[in-house]
């Protein structure tokens, strides 16, 4: 793995000063499951919906000014578009995102209502990274991947320092299992940098479970041709990337994967516990642990990693 960027303990701490003040220090919220306590960190509740916000502001502050002229490109599902558009708003940076022509309608209105320039596609026919590069060859704009940056993964870290200082503020002891939600990676790979002592536990929708896979397998490994259909769309990530790969594989993390019916339990729970509004990928962590696949041990942290849901959608669940 020697061959590709790295990104470190320090570089999440870098990034923390840098983007401090630009985005929300979430909340982090004791509750109780059949007994025993532990923590959601409320990345739902950030500027924007999710968590995607930290590591879009710490990639595009080191744009240069040439590079902050010739504007932007990202490909999301949404939750990173989102992220990317408002932080290039905020530093007056053209956008051009590339999403899926199936994404939640709110996540798409979301990102045009940021000023951003939507470029649509079919997530079965077509692929989003090549559209990406394209735009950035023709126009000149600088590539902003959703996991596959160490300055990206540094930014997503920033949510682990919070956790670290929070637990103390709160006279607790620090993290010792932290339980996120894994698409492509960046989130769960940035806190195991922040939080060397904790065990991370990355999660994921069955049959997109390839970091799981690809961890236990010690390499790679996509998600198959006949992955079934997903309700969490933020984390529905065809292969993870060799940086969020490597972290966790040294850290010796271990995955997990949920169903679609565990994930509407738990953005249902969200609601009658906490009235949080967490979309299905933000909850499949707290599915992991309602479904008795993840154990809680003292200290348990559980990272609600976005909170953009289709309103009808989640008055369904939540009924």
């Amino acid at each position: 793995m020697s061959r590709y960027p790295q990104v470190t303990r320090d570089d999440v701490l870098a990034a923390a000063e840098r983007i401090s003040g630009a985005v929300q220090r979430t909340p982090l919220i004791e509750t109780e499951i059949s007994g025993h306590r532990l923590w959601l960190k409320c990345e739902c509740l950030q500027t924007g919906g999710s968590f995607k916000l930290r590591g879009a502001t710490n990639r595009l502050m080191q744009l240069n000014a040439e590079e902050r002229e010739r504007g932007v490109v990202a490909f999301s599902s949404g939750n990173h578009a989102q992220g990317v558009a408002i932080a290039a708003k905020r530093l007056g940076i053209p956008a051009t995102i590339v999403m899926p022509s199936d994404a939640p309608t709110l996540k798409i209105e979301g990102t045009k209502a940021q000023g951003a320039k939507l470029v649509l596609y079919n997530r079965q026919t077509e692929d989003r990274v090549v559209i990406a590069e394209r735009i950035g060859k023709e126009t000149g704009a600088t590539v902003v991947p959703s996991f596959d940056d160490p300055h990206i993964v540094a930014g997503q870290g920033t949510v682990g320092l919070e956790i670290f200082d929070q637990l103390k503020e709160a006279g607790a002891s620090p993290p010792r299992q932290i339980v996120v939600n894994c698409g492509g990676g960046g989130l769960s790979a940035g806190i195991a940098l922040a939080c060397p002592e904790a065990d991370i536990v990355p999660v994921e929708p069955v049959g997109w479970d390839d970091m799981l896979r690809s961890l236990e397998k010690g390499e790679i490994v996509p998600v198959g041709p006949d992955a079934p259909p997903t309700m969490c769309d933020a984390i529905q990530t065809p292969l993870v990337s060799p940086i969020t790969f490597g972290i966790l594989q040294a850290r010796g993390a271990k995955g997990v994967a949920v169903s679609d019916d565990e994930v509407a339990q738990a953005v249902h729970w969200c609601w009658r516990e906490h009235e949080l509004v967490v979309e299905p990928g933000g909850a499949a962590s707290i599915a992991a642990i309602l479904s008795g696949k993840v154990r809680v041990v003292p200290e348990t942290v559980v990272v609600l990693s976005g909170g953009n849901i289709d309103p009808a959608l989640h008055a369904r669940l939540i009924t």
